[in-house]
């Protein structure tokens, strides 16, 4: 394969499963000898991960309509002359606009069913589930620009005994806790209104062994989820960490892994969760029904069903641990088979050859 070059636009500040893909993927297409570029807010999440790992040019992408930020980044692309611009949600494709002297070929990557007016300049369009695609379909998209490509999630070395004493130490856990985690952003459509509400319908024990939940993450709903707590009269149950850039030993820690979006496209948090050998519980969003097979992987319950969430993780925590062999067993056969990080990095450069080649006509 001759060797690529590809630049990498988003415009996030904060970090979030789109954001931990993007650092993936550009590291991973790097390791595979492209030459990969990554253009991002200076200072954001991904920049400081990505620091000396791969190049960076950072734009200021204030907003949709930044006129300096879009004219910049037409600049840097003409500059560099990458063949593949790739774009991440909405901001990035929205500011990219390839210039007409320029031979690139931009592909906007969807993690999510966006407004697709600042989409349709791209020149292809790749959605991480099918029902995106299905969704681009739906919408006129050409379906010879529309690929299916998936994330990946590398499997997880297990967090050293001294990690997880001291990670454990740091949360004031008691030695014998039933330990629930969430992780992700504080916002309203990840429904961690409704784990907290199910968590306050649990009994303080099961089989003897007290019950605690670790919120991992940060957002402009924790002041609300914290007095929700406090209303509940678990404050002293639920442990607050704030967001962390290596969520693994919470993951390694916990014995249940609690995905209660109400809105959900994939669900890289699920993924994270069974590389991490963590048995899932999810609502059934759009991304869960796409990775989870019920009672196989992973566990299913509706959206907006506090007290069926409730029943479900008293359910599982009075099974385990036999219950919890299983469920972790068929998350790891799912995480290789269709998500592993060979099988979607080759995906990935084999459409960036597709496309150059159907374009220059060899």
């Amino acid at each position: 394969m001759r060797s690529l070059c590809t630049m990498h636009i988003i415009g996030s500040r904060f970090s979030g499963g789109a954001e931990r893909f993007y650092t993936r993927l550009i590291q991973a297409l790097a390791e595979r000898g492209l030459e990969t570029l990554a253009v991002n807010r200076r200072g954001s999440a991904v920049s400081k991960e990505l620091a000396g790992i791969v190049g960076q040019k950072h734009v200021a992408m204030r907003n949709v309509r930044d006129p300096f930020s879009r004219w910049r980044i037409s600049r840097i692309i003409r500059d560099q002359n990458p063949e593949i611009v790739q774009t991440y949600m909405g901001r990035a494709t929205r500011l990219t606009r390839v210039p007409e002297n320029c031979g690139a070929i931009h592909i906007a990557r969807l993690g999510g069913f966006y407004k697709l007016d600042g989409y349709r300049h791209a020149d292809a369009w790749v959605g991480n589930t099918r029902s995106i695609c299905e969704y681009l379909l739906d919408n006129g998209f050409p379906s010879n620009r529309v690929f299916h490509l998936p994330n990946f999630v590398e499997r997880s070395e297990t967090p050293s005994p001294e990690v997880l004493k001291k990670t454990e130490a740091a949360l004031r856990l008691p030695e014998n806790a039933w330990k629930i985690l969430g992780l992700g952003r504080l916002v309203e459509k990840k429904g961690f209104f409704q784990l907290i509400e199910s968590f306050t319908r649990l009994p303080e024990e099961v089989k003897g062994r007290p019950i605690h939940l670790i919120i991992v993450g940060s957002g402009p709903e924790e002041k609300k989820l914290r007095e929700l707590a406090r209303q509940g009269g678990v404050s002293d149950r639920v442990h607050w960490t704030g967001w962390q850039s290596d969520p693994d030993p919470y993951y390694a820690l916990a014995d249940l892994f609690v995905c209660p979006s109400l809105h959900e496209p994939l669900g890289n948090v699920i993924l994270e969760a069974w590389s991490n050998e963590t048995p899932v519980l999810s609502t059934m969003t759009h991304g869960a029904l796409e990775l989870i097979e019920d009672n196989i992987n992973g566990l299913l319950i509706p959206c907006g069903e506090p007290g069926i969430m409730a029943d479900t993780m008293e359910h599982f925590l009075k099974q385990a641990p036999s219950f919890t062999a299983g469920l972790v067993s068929g998350g790891l056969t799912v995480l290789s088979k269709r998500f592993g990080k060979k099988a979607v990095v080759d995906s990935y450069i084999g459409l960036y050859e597709k496309l150059l080649s159907e374009k220059t006509g060899r």
